[in-house]
């Protein structure tokens, strides 16, 4: 074999890194073992990247923890490893066993300590890092400064993400990335596509991950236009081409803006599909009633190879819902166990219980919420609530109505589903008393929204809101077609309620 040097043993493993080549890595540890150079620090701290770089953290601690001389570089790894691997905790220890052994934290050690204390939700942590960063000045390093605001977002402070933000003298993809994606997620929608166009005029291109996170924008407000227009980028840009998040985000936009066809025609183009993909695409048919192509795309998954998981089954029983399609639900619902190799979630509960509520099955599904391992939340309970509104069910809806006031007591719509019960069996006392309590609590009604893109601009109509500045040629347009519209006349005040 030939005599090996430690430093060309450390020479391999570093080969290894970027290929995964784990195997090989292993071969290499016991040659180190063979040769006696287990005390090498450098071949310590090789060890500790390789398997660190490739997940098997448990033989990644065995070495660290078997290390005489910690290096930064070692403490670092392993910090930086458990973060990325979201295991938050592990990660906030070795960092206090790291501040005890008397390091002070440097521009790479902090950033997955930031991603540790978003994970956990733990924002004093943060915020006392965060006053630690300005001390020892760190703040406008970009790699530092883009994690304190993604610890911010996650935290659910977009005021302190923000003013992180504006200021980064220097920002890269990564930092807008951050702060796109943080305003989509807090609905924010105008200012995420502002703060797009402002990434886009300072010059920085758009990557691999901007594109995920502007069509999720795109999708949630129904901006279809500014969401086509990113994909005309897409195409033009061969590289997003081949990229199976981005073509999923673009299946998700257009089911979002009601676009079935697009969806359909991304994922027919799509070089590479996911688990992602085949259940974003089985979503999508649901979500436009079209429960038939969902099964069938559902059974041509599995043929292909791909084993569903919670989400999949989320998805495809939720399309099952939508077009009524009760048996085909209850088989899958009941056969996940045996099938796929997990209990049923909360989430699969609830779609049952959708799809059994819908149909009028109420008892079954009250019985289906009584049997279940684990605690109904209010998605279950609400789906039950809107079965029993739907069919007028008043005793098993006051069950469901009440269970929701324990869960949710601020959301109106609760109390308001249990007066629309009320009304339809013409039990006023009931009605009188629901909306009482709605007054004594404070609750009002959230106002119906609709919108339409036009030009490129969203126009957002809301009920009784007449502040959009063509409201009185939109109600003399709706005055004169309502009466075309069927036997009965539809009045402008109709359109309002």
């Amino acid at each position: 074999m030939g005599l090996k040097t430690a430093s060309s043993l450390s020479c391999i493993l570093r080969k290894c890194v970027p290929h995964l080549a784990i195997s090989h890595a292993k071969q290499t540890h016991a040659q180190i073992l063979v040769h006696g150079f287990i005390s090498n620090v450098t071949l310590q701290t090789d060890l500790l990247l390789v398997y660190s770089k490739c997940g098997v953290l448990q033989d990644a601690r065995q070495v660290f923890d078997k290390m005489v001389d910690r290096n930064m570089h070692s403490w670092n790894i392993l910090i930086a490893s458990y973060a990325h691997n979201c295991m938050f905790y592990d990660a906030l220890g070795v960092f206090d066993s790291f501040l005890k052994m008397g390091f002070r934290p440097d521009h790479f050690t902090l950033p997955p300590v930031f991603k540790a204390s978003g994970g956990i939700g733990d924002s004093y942590l943060g915020k006392m890092l965060h006053s630690w960063v300005i001390r020892i000045g760190f703040e406008e390093h970009v790699v530092v400064g883009g994690s304190i605001m993604d610890f911010y977002a996650k935290c659910g402070d977009l005021v302190d993400a923000w003013r992180c933000f504006v200021n980064l003298s220097m920002r890269d993809s990564i930092v807008w990335n951050v702060m796109i994606g943080a305003l989509g997620k807090a609905c924010f929608f105008r200012h995420a596509l502002e703060c797009f166009r402002d990434m886009l005029d300072e010059g920085v291109k758009m990557d691999s991950r901007t594109v995920p996170s502007i069509l999720s924008v795109c999708g949630r407000e129904g901006n279809l236009m500014k969401g086509k227009e990113i994909h005309a980028q897409v195409v033009k840009h061969h590289i997003f081409g081949c990229d199976v998040a981005i073509g999923n985000s673009l299946i998700d936009m257009y089911t979002k803006c009601g676009c079935l066809h697009d969806s359909e025609k991304v994922f027919r183009t799509m070089n590479e599909l996911n688990l992602v993909t085949w259940t974003s695409m089985i979503s999508s048919y649901g979500v436009h009633g079209k429960g038939e192509e969902a099964l069938a795309l559902f059974k041509k998954m599995k043929y292909c190879g791909f084993q569903p998981n919670c989400v999949t089954i989320t998805a495809i029983l939720a399309s099952c819902s939508h077009s009524g399609l009760i048996d085909q639900g209850r088989k899958i619902f009941y056969s996940i166990n045996l099938d796929y190799g997990f209990d049923p979630s909360v989430e699969h509960y609830a779609c049952m219980v959708d799809l059994l509520g819908r149909f009028g099955d109420l008892e079954e599904a009250f019985e289906l919420i009584k049997n279940m391992k684990s605690v109904a939340t209010a998605s279950v309970w609400g789906a039950l609530l809107a079965g029993c509104l739907m069919h007028k069910n008043v005793e098993i809806g006051e069950i469901a109505a009440h269970c929701l006031f324990e869960l949710e007591p601020r959301n109106s719509s609760n109390y308001i589903a249990l007066c629309g019960i009320y009304y339809s069996r013409g039990m006023w006392d009931g009605v009188s008393r629901t909306r009482a309590k709605m007054r004594e609590l404070g609750m009002v009604k959230t106002p119906g929204c609709s919108w339409i893109t036009v030009a490129g601009r969203v126009h957002k109509f809301y009920q009784r809101d007449f502040s959009h500045p063509e409201t009185e040629m939109i109600h003399e347009m709706l005055h004169g077609i309502c009466p075309r519209v069927g036997d009965r006349e539809m009045t402008t005040e109709s359109w309002q309620a």
